[in-house]
């Protein structure tokens, strides 16, 4: 954690699927250092994700998550137990258990790279968005899918919310900026900036708020199957009920 400021060394990137929940994780790295981070891991998929690290020599440093999940558990908790000094991060703006508490503007270093918190809140009232050095990249968790986003009817959510977070925080990036989100139903791996402004059938072609909340209110979505067990379990850094 820090204000580091100078060039960031280059990164790499692994995406990692986890078809029950469809939930991507992020594995991002430092190529001179070999210090590493992972983004909205899934407790289930835990030890696939440490092969991949052993496999890339990476020494992880965080575990962090883009907001406290609905769908699955997250990796975090069971990774504090098997990776040395292993620290867990969430915004602090959404209440949940962490090791380290980040808001928009805090900068998660791993070797000579960082990446950037932006505050997006909507789907959650603690979602946070994380964006590379030079803005090339942007992992977006539940706030901005692939042609589409995150539902806003429970944790707190709020479809004006999360409009002026699509629109203030990523629509504001370069267009050419590659979207990573936290989920994806339909195969599809990434987007960038540009194509969700123009194209996103809730956010996209100058949508307005009015028209968004009218979207999101008539979603008529079920009950996500997990919930029950995924947030109370996610609030405690992945640690499930003792009781």
């Amino acid at each position: 954690m820090g204000n580091k400021s100078t060039k960031s060394a280059p990164i790499r990137l692994r995406q990692l699927f986890d078809e029950e929940s469809s939930t991507y994780t992020y594995l991002l790295w430092a190529t001179n250092t070999k210090e590493g981070i992972l983004i909205d891991p899934v407790d289930t998929q835990v030890d696939r994700d440490l092969k991949v690290v052993q496999e890339e020599g990476i020494k992880l440093l965080y575990g962090i998550n883009t907001h406290a999940h609905a769908d699955h558990i997250t990796g975090t908790g069971i990774l504090k137990t098997k990776v040395e000094n292993l620290q867990s991060v969430i915004s602090k703006a959404s209440k949940a258990k962490a090791d380290i508490y980040v808001e928009s503007g805090d900068k998660i270093e791993f070797g000579d790279s960082f990446i950037t918190v932006r505050s997006t809140p909507g789907h959650t009232e603690g979602c946070v968005s994380y964006v590379t050095e030079d803005e090339a990249i942007v992992f977006t968790g539940d706030t901005l899918l692939i042609q589409g986003c995150g539902r806003t009817d429970f944790q707190g959510g709020s479809a004006s919310m999360l409009y002026d977070s699509v629109h203030s925080q990523l629509f504001t990036l370069p267009d050419e900026c590659t979207v990573y989100p936290a989920h994806d139903y339909k195969g599809r791996f990434s987007t960038i900036i540009g194509v969700e402004k123009e194209s996103n059938p809730r956010l996209g072609k100058n949508k307005t708020k009015e028209e968004f909340i009218e979207i999101m209110a008539n979603l008529n979505l079920s009950y996500p199957k997990k919930i029950d067990v995924a947030v109370p379990a996610n609030m405690r850094c992945g640690v499930p009920d003792v009781e």
